[in-house]
């Protein structure tokens, strides 16, 4: 047989082949053979790659008075419907009074100021002393100057921010708008991929709601922070790998020979040989990683992970289609188009979001490569401007991993899945009369990066299942989702002495709500099970889902920095750590 390259071609070959003899069974299944044991129908491999999604049905609808035509519609419709009122409950959330408080709160002191500097300059310039209460007074001031100044993170979140200061002004709602807006589209997102990645729509926009009322998830989005925009873009590739895999696994089991019965069975040919061709949706997830990287460098971690999880992903589709040797044959037809599509397309992509930095002459370092010490550095050959870069970033390197400097509110990430110390951006104790403050004791107005707790306390068990699934009973669906919690996590391990934050946590929130949205599907029961055992999983997941809504409105005000009495301040602080 002539080499296989293309869909087309890999059907041809198939259909004219002859089919491979089937596979005999073990030994100990023909012995029970002989005492009435039924062998099993044969699987098939269409079926395996690429499972379909439930029938939708409409007696949830039915219940609600619809007919039975208008409930078969909604079903249909609730792929996306489902969602999408979901997403919009979580963006009025996160943008109601979004501008309070009116105040720079936290590490608002740097990424709008740089955003607007970026605006007006190309690079990030030098502000006054004062310019934060500058730009909440009234009227505000901007006390900007071109004097470049030192900063540590690549500027494409920067330029997200920025874009709702150009369009709704340098003020505490515009520089906001764009971190609520990626928030709330996490949220929609999340609901997609967890109805891709658990062919459920209900646990799919399960999964989306308890990213909803996340604490610390729903302060990041109310925050101009880079945190959060990493963490849209990390979901956003996760997205795209997802598309990319069915597309991938649809082609492999388009090409496979249909046998009489109807059934496809595994060919060594396909599974070897079929290049998998054009596969658009790796290279958006290599540009979704590339501005994450461009974002915050821990962006590069997911990178490393995601591009890895892809490739074992071929490995194991090219395996269930029949490959002999699927590991070999990934590396020769696949992991060349991976490598490219990842991690040279997000490299490209971080490299361009320097471009306002390259095209003008103001920026921290830009003309270094023209001083002695960067004609002295060798490697002239280059473009000046590369060769500053590249110094700008060893630099920043090396300030990323000498930061030790104390801060009340830094955190050893071994606390962060307890929320062990939270961050406070912002406090303000006003008397009775001031600012809302109707409490003769005083009141307390707080901004806590804190997460929901009973969401949080619930993904630690979670995240066990979500690891036994994986482990024992080879779900690659718990491993995706452990990627995700693992690439986010774990490397902060590494840098036990450095100054780190529970917020930087927010990267994979989503990924702990997939893991607790599988395991609620768990407790509610498989289809097959009885109706007396999905009704009493089904109450169970529901007690513990209105528990967390509930513990999200209980916590609301300290996430919005509302005024309540001091005492509510107090019942609130449930842990000494959190004060």
């Amino acid at each position: 047989m002539g080499r296989v390259t293309s869909d087309t071609t890999a059907t041809d070959a198939a259909a004219h082949a002859a089919p491979e003899p089937a596979r005999q069974p073990p030994v100990w299944q023909r012995r029970l053979r002989r005492f009435g044991y039924p062998a099993a129908p044969p699987a098939d491999v269409r079926t395996r790659l690429v499972p379909a999604y439930p029938r939708p049905g409409g007696r949830l609808w039915a219940v609600f008075g619809a007919g039975p035509d208008a409930a078969a519609r909604l079903a249909r419709w609730s792929g996306w419907g489902g969602p999408l009122l979901v997403a919009l409950f979580a963006g009025v959330l996160r943008f109601w009074n979004l501008g309070s408080p009116r105040k720079v709160i936290f590490d608002e002191t740097y990424y709008p100021k740089d955003a607007w500097s970026l605006l007006q300059y190309g690079y990030e310039g030098t502000w006054a002393k004062n310019a934060n209460d500058a730009l909440v007074a009234h009227p505000p001031q901007i006390l900007l100057s071109p004097e470049h100044s030192y900063v540590v993170h690549p500027p494409a979140g920067k330029w997200l921010i920025a874009v709702g200061e150009w369009a709704l002004g340098m003020n505490p709602f515009g520089w906001r708008f764009m971190v609520a807006l990626l928030g709330t589209l996490s949220v929609l997102l999340i609901c997609r991929i967890g109805r891709r990645l658990m062919r459920s729509t209900a646990l799919g926009c399960l999964a989306g709601t308890l990213l909803a009322v996340d604490g610390l998830h729903f302060v990041m989005s109310r925050t101009a922070l880079l945190d959060l925009i990493v963490m849209f873009w990390v979901v956003a590739a996760f997205g795209c790998l997802l598309v990319d895999r069915d597309r991938a696994r649809a082609r492999l089991a388009a090409a496979l020979h249909v046998g009489p019965d109807g059934v496809a069975r595994p060919d060594a040919d396909v599974g070897d040989r079929l290049r998998l061709g054009w596969r658009p949706w790796r290279i958006a997830a290599g540009l979704c990683l590339g501005l994450a990287s461009a974002t915050k460098w821990n962006g590069l971690y997911f990178l490393a992970a995601f591009a890895l999880m892809s490739f074992l992903w071929d490995v194991a589709a090219r395996r269930t289609a029949g490959a002999r040797r699927p590991f070999r044959s990934a590396l020769r037809r696949d992991v060349l188009a991976a490598f490219t599509s990842t991690v040279v397309v997000a490299l490209a992509t971080y490299l361009a979001s320097w471009t306002g930095w390259i095209a003008t002459k103001g920026g921290y370092y830009r003309d270094w490569a023209t001083t002695p010490d960067g004609r002295a550095a060798g490697w002239t050959w280059l473009p000046d401007w590369l060769r500053s870069l590249w110094h700008y970033q060893t630099e920043v390197y090396a300030f990323h991993t000498g930061l030790t400097t104390p801060h009340t509110y830094q955190s050893n990430p071994w606390s962060w899945l307890v929320l062990g110390r939270p961050v406070s951006y912002f406090y303000e104790d006003p008397k009775f009369g001031q600012d809302g403050c109707t409490a003769a004791e005083g009141c307390a107005r707080e901004v806590l990066a804190l997460g929901t707790p009973l969401l949080w306390w619930a993904s630690c068990f979670a995240l066990l299942y979500v690891l036994y699934r994986w482990l024992f009973k080879r779900d690659w669906r718990a491993g995706a989702i452990a990627c995700g919690v693992a690439a986010g996590y774990l490397p902060w391990f590494l840098y036990q002495e450095r100054t780190i934050f529970l917020f930087y946590a927010v990267v994979f929130v989503p990924f702990l709500c997939l893991a607790l949205a599988m395991m609620l599907g768990a407790i509610i029961g498989p289809p097959g099970a009885t109706e007396r055992r999905r009704t009493i999983g089904a109450v169970g997941a529901g007690v513990l889902v209105l528990l967390i809504i509930w513990n999200f409105v209980y916590f609301y005000p300290l996430y919005t920095g509302l005024p309540i009495p001091k005492s509510a301040w107090h019942h609130r602080m449930w842990f000494d750590t959190w004060v």
